[in-house]
This record gives structure tokens, sequence and C-alpha cells, in this order.
């Protein structure tokens, strides 16, 4: 038997059920009547597993298959999901590997369509810091940068190609100007070296 500790409402349907000795999870309303879940009372084994198997897991698998429809994530960022609404680990574990087993997540194909949109508009250490908050690791993002032949442009080359489309031809800047270039170009996670030295063949 596992004991119910606390019961603490989480929305006006929802509810978090803390218990002794096993994670805490989520349930509705309806479904702590049904499984006749009150604090400080007890729960059989076989109830908390109808619990985590087919309440908690199900609920977490279409939760995550929506949030895949509204847009693509990454693993972490689903983790976070399905962590902030209240799932234990262990049917967050499964959720996960639902979608793995259709492909419906993939890291890496996350990391090539991310590039994609970014390619020649911000730096390597751009892309991959924005890449790693979202959870990826750094391997996969060097490998599908590598993959991608993204590193023929040089970030010169991009530094260049970026100064020309916002600039034009090249010409010799006033302060204001290199300023405001500068600071454009180092938004996007250029080093100040590469930078300067573009700018420098720039106005030449």
């Amino acid at each position: 038997m596992i004991l119910v500790k606390t019961i603490t409402p989480v929305t006006n349907k929802k509810s978090k059920v803390e218990l002794e000795g096993q994670p805490a999870f989520v349930l509705y309303k309806g479904e702590l009547s049904r499984y006749g879940i009150r604090e400080e009372q007890e729960i059989s084994e076989e109830c908390y597993r109808e619990i985590i198997d087919e309440v908690l897991t199900k609920r977490a698998k279409i939760r995550t298959m929506h949030l895949l429809m509204t847009q693509d994530r990454t693993e972490a960022e689903l983790r976070g999901k399905l962590t902030r609404d209240g799932h234990p680990d262990e049917v967050i574990d499964r959720a996960i590997a639902y979608v793995k087993s259709y492909h419906y997540i993939d890291d890496a194909r996350y990391t090539r369509q991310y590039l994609e949109s970014r390619r020649g508009k911000k730096s390597l250490r751009s892309i991959q810091f924005e890449l790693e908050r979202r959870g990826v690791d750094r391997d996969t993002i060097l490998a599908v940068w590598e993959e991608s032949g993204a590193r023929e442009q040089s970030e010169t080359g991009q530094i260049e190609a970026l100064l020309r489309k916002r600039a034009g031809e090249p010409h010799r800047m006033d302060e204001k100007e290199l300023r405001r270039i500068y600071g454009y170009l180092a938004r996007r996670g250029y080093s100040g070296s590469d930078i300067s030295s573009v700018l420098a063949r720039y106005q030449q």
C-alpha cells in the first residue's frame, strides 16, 4: 500500500498528488474520485500502477503529440513541458519513447532545419548557443554543421555578405555608421576580430 500524503489544487479542475515513496503526479477531480484518492489514506500498488500505466502515460502521449503538431521541438523542450505539466519521469520517458518510435522527434533533423533557416544570418557560435539553450547537445550541432557544408562559407564570408546587404557597395563609413554596422554584426554572434578585419577591407 502507498500513503497519499497531500493533495494540492493546481487549477479548479486538477490537483497534485504527493505520495510516500513515489513521484508526485497530477489528476483531475473526477479521477481522484474514481480511484478513491484522499489525503492521509492509502492506495494499493495495483491502483498506483493503473494510474501510471493507463491514465498518465496515455495523457502524456497525447500531450506530446499535440505539442509536436503546433511546432517542431527538441527532446529537452518536450521533457520540460511534460515536467511542468506534473508528469513523473517514468511517464515522460514513455511518452518520449513513443514519439521517437515514429521519428516525430529527432534533434539532428531539428538542428538541420534550424541551421538552414539561419544560414548566412548568424555565426556558428550564436546558432550553437541558441540550440544548446533548446537542449541540443554540442556534438549534434557540430556534426550537422559539418554535414551541411556550412563551414564551406567562412564566417568572414558571411560577414561580408551581410555587410553588403546592409550597407551596400564598399565605401568609407563615418563613425556613426561604423558603430551601427559593427553592433548589427556583433549581435549575430560574430567575433570582434573578424568584424574588424572585414570592415577594414570594406572601407579601403
